[in-house]
């Protein structure tokens, strides 16, 4: 049986649920049958700096900022950071994937720890970003931006 389950919504039109109990650490979901993408749309998850993908389970997980699931680019694979209970809703922390997001928008996750506006990793603090596990090509983003803020500073 798989563990993932699409369902409908009114306030976000689809979402991702857990189809059984989840452990935290379970890779829930193989990423294998994907579409490459050299632009971003709204469903792709961004692969590195100028490839995005896009995929029928990852299109249909919506954005917490206090997310269950971790979409490792690096292994190509959905796993569960926390347990997850069955029926509840798989989510993922938009910016770990995203430098800056095609179409930014307000977040409705009503988490504690929720960032109101979210439209990439670009616009976060070091500090707000290190909370998460963010994905490889996202670090390189971080860190090259701190080199050219370093060099301005420099320079000026």
């Amino acid at each position: 049986m798989t563990p993932i389950m699409l369902d409908r919504t009114t306030r976000t039109g689809k979402r991702a649920v857990a189809a059984i109990d989840i452990a935290q650490g379970t890779t829930i979901h193989h990423i294998r049958h994907y579409q490459i993408r050299h632009t971003p749309t709204y469903t792709s998850v961004q692969l590195s700096a100028n490839l995005h993908i896009e995929e029928l389970y990852l299109a249909s997980l919506n954005h917490s900022c206090d997310p269950n699931v971790l979409i490792n680019l690096e292994t190509l694979e959905l796993q569960a950071i926390r347990d997850i209970a069955v029926g509840e809703e798989l989510s993922f922390f938009y910016p770990s994937t995203e430098w800056e997001m095609d179409a930014p928008f307000d977040c409705l996750c009503q988490s504690p720890r929720c960032l109101k506006r979210i439209a990439g990793a670009k616009y976060l603090s070091i500090e707000t970003l290190s909370q998460y596990t963010l994905n490889r090509h996202i670090c390189v983003q971080i860190f090259s931006s701190l080199a050219q803020a370093s060099q301005f500073v420099q320079a000026a």
